[in-house]
């Protein structure tokens, strides 16, 4: 391998448009996961890829430019000459909650995997570039039914062959429906190493009769993150052939602005100190003080000031 902590993040990131005034930015689950990862890791020896699809278009260029400026390695962006990015509009309620408007039916995300060649991101597994890959349920949902196998058959051999996939269980209805997750998410599960999942989400795919726990455990995950909001998480993981657990509080806020990327940002700060060698107790800890920092901002992304304090070291 090229780089002993090479993690690259597969999903889709578009135009976000938020706030009254309107203003332009940018956002998408793993975007988001992989741009706080690369704030907090830059004095670590973790490098953060991300691998979409764009056009050739300016606010594409706009795109991979703010990401650069991140420290994301854009090697793994495929541009499409007739294809544009995603667009979507997020208003925000009294109580920080959010709702969404999305035009992404034609993004340029979806034709990732549908080419006769291999993706950037295939040939980056095949020859072994990577540690980790990391995508969410929204990246799957994306897909055509082709492409998604084609993913998970490519990463299938990335994992028998040694490389650590990361998942995070991100479920939009608006992209399919539960019998669709179930059946994608069954074929993933089983090569998961680390399985972030919001437990609000996972009841809405597989309801209550079965807890996160028990479908961790069948599918053969390795570290299970139960997400839990404002609640307690829970951390499950193998050591010695048994399964340990600990229950990590979250930070409590007072002014929450904005929930978006709550979760998201969890992620990063909970691979920020995993992927760099400590105990998934002590990695869920970083996971929600970043988490309560990015809630008090308005926003997918926070100013990089506002988590300055985070940063390892």
């Amino acid at each position: 391998m090229t780089h002993p902590l090479h993690i690259a993040f597969f999903g889709e990131c578009m135009i976000e448009l938020s706030g009254l005034p309107l203003k332009k930015g940018f956002g998408g689950d793993t975007l988001n996961t992989a741009l706080y990862l690369s704030r907090l890791t830059e004095n670590t020896p973790v490098s953060v890829s991300y691998a979409t699809g764009l056009g050739e278009d300016s606010l594409s260029q706009q795109l991979i430019s703010a990401w650069q400026q991140e420290g994301i390695d854009t090697a793994l962006v495929q541009q499409y000459r007739d294809k544009l990015p995603g667009l979507y509009m997020v208003e925000t309620d009294q109580q920080g909650e959010r709702s969404f408007m999305y035009w992404r039916d034609s993004a340029a995300v979806k034709s990732y995997f549908s080419g006769s060649e291999l993706s950037k991101l295939e040939r980056a597994m095949a020859q072994g570039e990577l540690h980790s890959v990391y995508l969410s349920g929204i990246s799957l949902a994306i897909l055509d039914d082709e492409s998604k196998a084609r993913l998970i058959e490519a990463l299938t051999a990335f994992s028998q062959a040694g490389g650590q996939v990361i998942f995070d269980n991100n479920f939009r209805p608006q992209l399919w429906n539960t019998q669709q997750a179930q059946h994608w998410y069954s074929q993933l599960l089983p090569i998961v190493d680390i399985a972030l999942i919001t437990e609000d989400d996972d009841q809405l795919v597989w309801g209550t009769d079965e807890s996160v726990e028990q479908r961790s455990a069948r599918f053969g995950c390795k570290e299970t993150v139960i997400k839990r909001g404002c609640e307690p998480c829970k951390v499950i993981w193998q050591q010695d052939r048994e399964f340990e657990y600990a229950y990590v509080s979250a930070e409590r806020v007072a002014n929450v602005v904005d929930t978006c990327a709550a979760g998201d940002s969890f992620a990063a700060g909970y691979l920020a100190v995993r992927l760099n060698g400590q105990t998934p107790a002590e990695s869920a800890i970083l996971g929600h003080q970043l988490a309560s920092t990015v809630i008090q901002y308005s926003g997918a992304i926070i100013p990089k000031s506002a988590m300055a304090h985070l940063t390892l070291s």
